[in-house]
């Protein structure tokens, strides 16, 4: 079996697709961009299909005069309806002569001549998004013609393309070898180009199910976002600030140099939340090594904006070179606490509360990955020191998120682990990097693949950002699962001398269902008898 499923793989990849069968790890795409969460300005949220040339100079002007740009805000990215709905006779893209008289060209020159970079927006199918609802005439997608458009938007200067799925039809396999097609066709002009997909528009959403490094630089984790809190959506049209960090943040294992969970762009200044909700959606997005792509108009900024998209803290630590999104240290279905790792040995933690009323939140230096005797922690809103000697609790407002860079002491990296069954040598296997709360985990090939790291913190062990679990009561028999991380005694596990997994609160072992042995085989929880299918090696 392994044999055949390493001789589809080869055939796959050489056929051009980037199809990653269940059990096998994604390969990183390294096209050299994107080593830290891309920054810049979209034209979507604000404007929509109502943009032109004098606009968009305009916006690359702001982005300068505001001083955006030196804080690290560079690519000005053209969504749709910039587009000729009719190609030129030899079949290549065109702007709209009404809209961009001076051509594509020249208003990639204007962006570059000011420190900026260029980006565009095109689809992978026949039609882009404006163009599938009717609401912008033509279907000058790129089916077809992948090669050709890579080579004009190359031609025309262009740093970021973003890429729109656009329609309900496809498998997720039809949607990675379709953007396959265009990554490699962005690599063959030489140019440099930062490649951002989106699986999820008026489809399944395939953005949260598997990595796609593989395919593109960022890709969307969501449904478009809204101007909006909380729009009840689990993952549908359209997405509030609250329901896509609820979908993002056990992706956390994806995020790597080169490659990001992208949570859509920003919708700070726009007046549809309140200066708190605001300030969380943009402390999140930093701490989820989010790309920062504001969708606001940037000539007419309050002060309250620019203190929120300029904050120079908070674009550190999205921006550290490490490329790490921040992990899930806690969550009890409101008050989440989230830790990222820094290159400098600090770690990021932001106590983020989703209720309706102010509470206290708390953790310790220990939860995060920090020992030693004293901590300096700076609140990165106000940049504010204190110092603790391993407590860190803040009263935060509904809605609201308080994030502190912590120092000092020593930093312990988590440690991440292999469980490779002693009864079968394959590895304890999250579904497809599935992240629904209860999902049962298995045994599968063992691959290195985010969906088999386990990471050891405190007494539990943590994989896609969710806790392994035995249901509250468990008896021999029970599934084990994830659940989102809470700190009670069923999410804490004993690692034996033997090799079995205790579990705290149920005493019972993780357990290969039956003893058997191929891929697929359920985990669960049993008696303890130290039989093979209950012993674990860690690699």
């Amino acid at each position: 079996m392994k044999r055949l499923k390493s001789l589809i793989a080869a055939v796959l990849l050489m056929a051009g697709t980037a199809t990653v069968l269940p059990g096998t790890a994604a390969q990183a795409l390294d096209n050299g961009t994107a080593r830290t969460p891309p920054m810049g300005w979209n034209s979507w949220n604000t404007f929509g299909c109502n943009i032109n040339e004098t606009l968009i100079r305009g916006m690359a002007d702001a982005m300068v005069t505001s001083g955006m740009r030196d804080l690290g805000y560079q690519y000005v990215v053209v969504d749709d309806c910039w587009m000729n709905p009719n190609r030129d006779a030899a079949g290549n893209l065109q702007g709209d002569p009404t809209r961009f008289p001076s051509g594509m060209r020249a208003l990639g020159d204007y962006i570059h001549a000011r420190g900026l970079k260029f980006g565009i927006y095109q689809a992978p199918l026949d039609r882009t998004c404006a163009q599938y609802f009717g609401s912008y005439p033509g279907a000058t997608g790129s089916q077809g013609h992948e090669a050709q458009d890579a080579r004009q938007f190359a031609a025309w200067g262009v740093d970021f393309l973003k890429y729109d799925w656009c329609s309900p039809t496809g498998t997720i396999n039809d949607q990675v070898a379709t953007f396959a097609r265009m990554r490699d066709a962005l690599a063959a002009t030489g140019r440099p180009i930062v490649y951002s997909i989106n699986s999820n528009s008026i489809h399944e959403k395939t953005g949260p199910q598997r990595d796609w490094g593989d395919v593109a630089n960022m890709w969307r984790t969501t449904e478009d976002i809204t101007n909006a809190w909380d729009t009840g959506q689990t993952n549908g049209y359209p997405m509030g600030v609250k329901n896509i960090v609820d979908v993002t943040v056990p992706l956390a294992g994806y995020a790597r140099p080169g490659a990001f969970n992208d949570p859509d762009m920003m919708e700070v200044g726009r007046t549809g939340m309140t200066d708190t909700e605001q300030r969380s959606h943009f402390a999140l997005w930093a701490m989820m090594a989010s790309p920062l792509i504001a969708g606001n108009d940037l000539r007419s900024m309050s002060a309250a904006t620019q203190t929120i998209l300029k904050n120079p803290r908070l674009i550190a630590v999205n921006q550290d070179t490490l490329g790490l999104q921040a992990t899930q240290i806690s969550y009890d279905g409101t008050r989440r606490v989230l830790a990222k790792r820094l290159a400098n040995g600090d770690v990021a933690v932001a106590l983020f509360n989703a209720g309706g009323s102010t509470t206290t939140m708390s953790t310790t230096a220990a939860a995060i990955g920090k020992s030693g005797g004293s901590f300096t922690l700076q609140d990165a809103w106000t940049g504010a020191t204190t110092t603790t000697t391993g407590a860190i609790s803040a009263a935060v407002p509904a809605h609201g998120t308080v994030v502190h860079r912590v120092s000092g002491g020593t930093s312990t990296p988590p440690a991440t682990t292999t469980f490779v069954s002693a009864a079968s040598s394959r590895c304890l296997d999250v579904p497809n990097g599935a992240t629904a709360n209860g999902t049962q985990p298995v045994v599968w090939d063992c691959n290195g693949g985010a969906n088999q790291r386990w990471t050891r913190a405190g007494q539990t062990l943590q994989a896609v950002g969710k806790c392994l679990d035995a249901p509250l009561g468990a008896t021999a028999g029970s599934k084990a699962q994830l659940w989102d991380c809470n700190g009670g005694a069923n999410q804490q596990w004993t690692l034996n001398g033997d090799g079995t997994v205790r579990g705290a609160a149920s005493g019972l072992c993780l357990d290969v269902d039956r003893n058997l042995t191929a891929n697929g085989t359920v985990v669960l929880l049993w008696t303890c008898t130290g039989a093979a299918n209950q012993r674990w090696s860690r690699v």
